[in-house]
């Protein structure tokens, strides 16, 4: 880039954009709709599927296929975006493995807004619950081939909330942090190993 070059907005596109922002306060339209796309459309193939196909197999598939979407999504985009969280697992030399919850600080364009974060948390608590009501209606109704769809739900959908939740409760570090404690950690494993080879 050469140094009398500057950023220009064309045909006024920035400007549009912060007023659409402030207007509908969300920052990641994308996200937003996709964190609750596939966890909506999974609930409703549920509750309708028998009105779009009478084979079960079919039903299952579609809805598994939703369920693994959402898992995805959320995990990966939608809770880095909106809210700033993410957690994820890591396995180290040893082959343990060590469960990671990370929290961004809010500072500046990456203070995630109101609405997405009101977007995000209802989306992540509602559809899990509705997951364990279809869980006791199954049970109730007899209806036990749908057992393992309902239990991939809430599992799948529980497994996101529980992550989130620990994000925003205990997950109060920050990547510098966690790269210190873990480059410590390291470095006092190597200088016990060098000792017991002495």
């Amino acid at each position: 880039m050469l140094a009398g070059d500057e950023d220009v907005s064309l045909f006024d596109a920035e400007e549009d954009a912060g007023k659409r922002l402030k207007k509908t306060n969300i920052k990641h339209p994308m996200a937003s709709f996709f964190h609750l796309f596939f966890r909506v459309t999974a609930i409703v193939v549920y509750l309708l599927c028998e009105v779009f196909s009478r084979s079960f197999i079919a039903c299952m598939v579609a809805i598994i296929l939703l369920l693994s979407c959402d898992f995805w999504t959320v995990k990966n985009i939608s809770g880095r975006l909106l809210v700033g969280l993410r957690w994820w697992n890591q396995v180290d030399d040893d082959g343990r493995s060590h469960w990671v919850f990370e929290s961004r600080k809010a500072s500046g364009k990456q203070q995630a807004s109101d609405s997405e974060s009101r977007i995000f948390w209802l989306g992540l608590i509602i559809c899990p619950v509705l997951w364990v009501i279809f869980s006791f209606s199954t049970l109730v109704s007899f209806k036990i081939k749908w057992m393992p769809v309902v239990i991939m739900g809430v599992v799948l959908q529980g497994a996101n909330l529980y992550g989130y939740v620990r994000c925003k409760v205990g997950g109060k570090t920050s990547l510098k942090n966690m790269a210190t404690n873990y480059f410590g950690r390291q470095f006092l494993k190597q200088a016990l190993s060098k000792e017991e080879e002495s």
